[in-house]
């Protein structure tokens, strides 16, 4: 099967669990979805139903893992592979000190040999896609020379697919979400990549926020992978879906709070706590009328009892409401 990553979500931690891939599979069958980052210890050695689960709605589905030791990323592909993800994903951009500490993440920038061999003994060990997920430099390192020499580096292990982020890591001196931020996007870098490499995939990441962007970056490179947007405005994914996979068969607000009431049913009685699906709905009507009564209802009520399924009803009472109110706005 041919892997479709035109619009990517990008992996998340916090953020990108079964429970949030499930919410946004709802609103667009289209785009590529990536779980958060999962250190090989963990895949291997934690409970692998709870930390590497997924339903087959979720796919195409990529698991990214954090690791730099060969043995233990050979053994997570093959996980990966059995369990039917289509894609494994190498984090090259992390910043973050106790990533760093176990070292993997954006400190593998600086090691490109030691990357190039973690990714052939992927590659020559599963056969789904192994791709990787970087930043475009780290500290005062950002060069276009520097850079290009990486992706060739990484390419020529068996890599054909690199998402590049286009800001540079400071991996000393600012925080993980400082990271996202402080540092300054360059886009031209990554187009260079690109005209660079046509033999490659290159995906762009960073800073997007609307669809015109989406169009725009995709004259450049071959696709956009897109992260807080996302997770701070969900019904981003319609826009998406309408204009960039000319699909307009896509729920409404409410009918998504509909099919949600009846997966939380469904998966309380697995165990799982409300709070747990329902805290990634917050932004479901992100700049609409009705907005905020959403966000304070669920505040007040995401911690009761799951057992109280009249509120979870409520939640889905609200949604309608709103979806009335900005019909008759509009």
């Amino acid at each position: 099967m041919k892997i479709n990553r035109t619009v990517s979500v990008a992996p998340m931690m916090d953020c990108t669990d079964r429970h949030e891939r499930f919410f946004l599979r709802l609103m667009s069958r289209n785009v590529m979805l990536y779980t958060e980052m999962v250190a090989t210890k963990s895949a291997i050695h934690g409970d692998r139903k709870k930390i590497l689960g997924f339903s087959k709605i979720e796919k195409p589905l990529a698991l990214q893992v954090g690791g730099s030791n060969q043995k233990e990323l050979i053994e997570v592909c093959k996980i990966a592979e059995d369990m039917g993800y289509d894609e494994i994903n190498i984090n090259l951009g992390c910043p973050s000190k106790k990533v760093q500490k176990n070292k993997f993440g954006a400190c593998l920038i600086k090691e490109p040999e030691l990357v190039a061999d973690c990714i052939s003994s992927m590659v020559q060990n599963c056969k789904i896609p192994v791709t990787a997920k970087t930043r475009i430099g780290f500290d005062n390192t950002e060069t276009f020379e520097y850079l290009n020499s990486f992706v060739k580096k990484i390419s020529e292990a068996g890599c054909k697919t690199i998402i590049l982020h286009a800001r540079r890591a400071i991996l000393k001196g600012l925080t993980p979400k400082e990271n996202l931020k402080i540092p300054k996007l360059n886009y031209p870098m990554v187009y260079e990549i690109k005209k660079s490499n046509k033999d490659l995939e290159i995906i762009l990441n960073g800073g997007i926020t609307n669809s015109d962007q989406i169009i725009e970056h995709l004259n450049k490179c071959d696709g956009v992978m897109i992260g807080r947007a996302i997770y701070q405005n969900p019904y981003f994914l319609a826009d998406i879906e309408k204009r960039i996979f000319k699909n307009t068969n896509i729920p409404t607000r409410s009918e998504i709070a509909e099919m949600l009431v009846e997966y939380v049913k469904d998966e309380v009685k697995k165990g799982t706590r409300v709070n747990q699906i329902m805290r990634h709905t917050v932004g479901l009507y992100h700049g609409q009328s009705g907005a905020n009564k959403w966000k304070r209802y669920l505040s007040d009520n995401m911690m009761a009892r799951d057992s109280d399924f009249q509120k979870v009803h409520h939640i889905m009472t609200i949604a309608q409401n709103n979806e009335k109110a900005n019909q008759v706005s509009q």
